[in-house]
């Protein structure tokens, strides 16, 4: 069953639609036909409303939980409830097998451009960040209290070019500044088709309760991630500004990214659930996106 069946629900599909029967939760009735066209059946529910989702108890035997937490409008804001509301509803009867559930590495919070394991404390700083936090203790918690094997995949920066806003185009079209080097910051890339080849690998091979960042092995600041697309798109490098301008030219959300510095380690992913990347690097993901109609 997939839960938040979105772009990297659909990939993981594909990935699995010959080998298992694929159940899809969604809370859109507009979206069945579509679902179905995909190879999944879908059944209703809605992660805020936890009376609706008393039909998928027991009926899957692993489980991908992609759909994001709420927003701050709840008066629990650091806390992940559509999560709660998910696994009271699995251990309602038979728990299944395996639990993987997407985080964001977020979860670190800043941690000065150094390299990070999963053994790293976690020090989300973000609310976002905070409720995906809340959400992979709840994980931990029902893995080990109804002994259901749970993954927690920490994922950074998702693209491809057949993902809606994948690829950085937009963004060098506007022309929306990057910091200059010395203020820039680490920034962590996975393909959206990589990301979904280790979400199904993390089914079958994760170790309980246990955490993996998933990112490729690129290493490069948020300016050179850029520089380096606007190159093979034929595009103008976007403009440099130090951090002491950027809050008058940048949004809020952008500015959050870049107030955050940190290099996946992703040791433990290729070791464990023995993912070989497709697209090791972000140069080698972009410049097959380019080559893509419609990139």
């Amino acid at each position: 069953m997939i839960v938040g069946c979105g772009d990297v629900g659909l990939r993981v599909a594909r990935g699995l639609s010959r080998k298992v029967r694929l159940i899809a939760l969604t809370s859109s009735p507009a979206r069945a036909q579509s679902l179905r066209d995909a190879g999944l059946t879908p059944l209703r529910g809605d992660l805020d409303r936890a009376s609706t989702l008393l039909r998928l108890a027991g009926l899957a035997t692993r489980v991908v939980h992609l759909a994001p937490p709420p927003g701050e409008a709840n008066a629990s804001w650091w806390r992940d409830l559509r999560t709660t509301a998910l696994l009271r509803t699995l251990q309602r009867r038979s728990t299944p097998r395996a639990l993987v559930y997407a985080s964001t590495s977020g979860v670190y919070g800043d941690c000065a451009g150094e390299q990070v394991t999963e053994a790293r404390a976690l020090r989300p700083r973000t609310p976002r960040a905070q409720r995906r936090a809340d959400a992979e203790r709840a994980m931990r918690h029902f893995g080990r209290a109804a002994h259901v094997r749970t993954s927690i995949l920490r994922v950074p920066g998702i693209y491809a070019a057949d993902r809606q806003g994948g690829t950085p185009r937009d963004r060098l079209l506007k022309r929306t500044p990057v910091l200059q080097d010395a203020d820039d910051v680490y920034t962590n890339h996975i393909h959206a088709d990589d990301l979904a080849r280790a979400l199904i690998a993390a089914m079958w091979r994760g170790k309980p309760q246990r955490t993996y960042n998933v990112n490729d092995d690129s290493a490069l600041k948020m300016g050179e991630y850029f520089d380096l697309a606007a190159d093979l798109y034929g595009l103008p490098r976007p403009p440099r500004v130090p951090r002491s301008t950027a809050q008058d030219q940048l949004p809020l959300m952008l500015l959050s990214f870049m107030e955050e510095s940190r290099r996946l380690c992703n040791a433990r992913m290729k070791r464990e659930l023995r993912v070989v990347l497709r697209y090791p690097t972000v140069a080698q993901g972009l410049a097959a996106a380019f080559k893509s109609p419609g990139a």
